[in-house]
């Protein structure tokens, strides 16, 4: 089947925890700041799950340069109208110590609903995530690229992870907002789909059987957007440094550009059974860039760093043609001084040396990333 050619233009959205500046503490923000952030940014803010987060969104770009511009005006704009109420957002998936018990959830209808049906699994959604959406053309065309894409997962989480902190401890893992996520129903990896026709139909038997209202309260790593003719990736952390976040986005546009690119040579990517890129998903979600991924064909464990060089040089061509060449080198750069679980982790530790408590140091983590969010370039 022959597609049209897709326009590969991105959007991120991105999601953040409101912090007291005072405190360190999660905090829920007035009306009035949130009123005050539609008046200056309209439909691209938005209420999160919980009352302490913030939602943005880029306008569809046609580079991922210009939706990093509108990335840094969004952060900027919700930076500035937080600072006048005392607040701060942090770009971060987790907040280092406050209690996901003592949150509320936002009361709009969406929200009571999914409250009211998964009860104390969706009560500790206090987690934030980065998504990219990638216009991938026609709809079937979509259900083949997620397919394929599916295996590269892992690899994106891995350069993003931001959540090392929990209810106070550290997890042990980079990225512990997975381990919350996936309590919930209908996420971790998509299933595979022979079209879109075949999605539409399993989206259908839970629709009819009223258990869910659309395909939106699917919730995959990946999904087709049943808003925008995009492809979704879901599976990131949100990245407190916002070069990272443009990065990631590269990357991802890029891989998709490739997989199309061999499409029109008749060729695919290889594709590996679920349990096998579920085990690279939880290296990711463990270890981060830390300890290696699987590389299939190999049948061993590849330190990151190498696995992201053989990706870098097999996207090259697509990273030229969206033109996006610089902000991908980055993915260099996060492999090689690490991702923001790492620098919580230098923060706490550079505290602690310095003579701070547990808490004090925690709260040294939280003014890292309120200055880390904030730097913009």
């Amino acid at each position: 089947m022959v597609f049209e050619a897709p326009h590969f233009h991105i959007g991120i959205e991105e999601e953040y925890l409101i912090v007291d500046r005072e405190t360190r503490a999660l905090a829920e923000p007035p009306q009035e700041m949130f009123d005050a952030c539609s008046k200056a940014l309209g439909d691209q803010v938005a209420h999160e799950f919980m009352r302490s987060q913030l939602e943005v969104n880029t306008p569809p770009s046609k580079n991922v340069a210009e939706a990093r511009e509108h990335l840094a005006d969004l952060r900027r704009s919700v930076i500035d109208i937080a600072d006048k109420h005392g607040l701060a957002p942090i770009a971060a998936s987790t907040h280092p110590f406050s209690q996901w018990s003592e949150q509320d959830h936002t009361d709009a209808e969406r929200y009571n609903v999914i409250a009211e049906d998964l009860q104390a699994v969706v009560r500790r959604l206090l987690i934030c995530g980065m998504h990219v959406h990638v216009s991938a053309g026609e709809d079937d065309l979509r259900i083949d690229l997620m397919n394929q894409a599916a295996y590269f997962l892992p690899h994106f989480l891995a350069l993003s992870t931001s959540s090392p902190y929990w209810q106070g401890f550290d997890t042990g893992l980079n990225s512990y907002r997975l381990s919350v996520w996936d309590e919930m129903p209908r996420t971790g990896l998509p299933n595979l789909f022979e079209s879109h026709a075949e999605y539409m139909r399993h989206v259908d038997v839970l629709v009819d059987a009223g258990l869910i209202e659309d395909a939106s309260k699917i919730w995959w790593d990946i999904r087709p957007s049943s808003r925008f003719p995009t492809l979704e990736m879901r599976i990131c952390d949100v990245c407190t440094n916002i070069d990272d976040a443009a990065a990631i986005a590269a990357l991802y546009a890029s891989v998709l550009h490739m997989l199309y690119r061999l499409r029109l040579n008749n060729q695919r990517w290889r594709q590996y059974a679920t349990m096998l890129v579920n085990e690279n998903r939880w290296r990711a979600q463990r270890y981060g860039i830390d300890e290696g991924l699987v590389d299939f064909g190999q049948g061993r464990i590849v330190p990151v760093d190498e696995l992201v060089e053989e990706l870098l040089n097999l996207v090259a061509e697509d990273a030229q043609a969206l033109g996006c060449e610089k902000e991908i080198a980055h993915i260099r750069t996060i492999c090689r001084r690490g991702t923001s679980a790492h620098r919580q982790r230098q923060a706490y530790a550079a505290a602690e040396q310095s003579g701070a408590g547990h808490d004090a140091a925690l709260n040294a983590v939280v003014d890292h990333l309120i200055e880390e969010t904030a730097e913009l370039g």
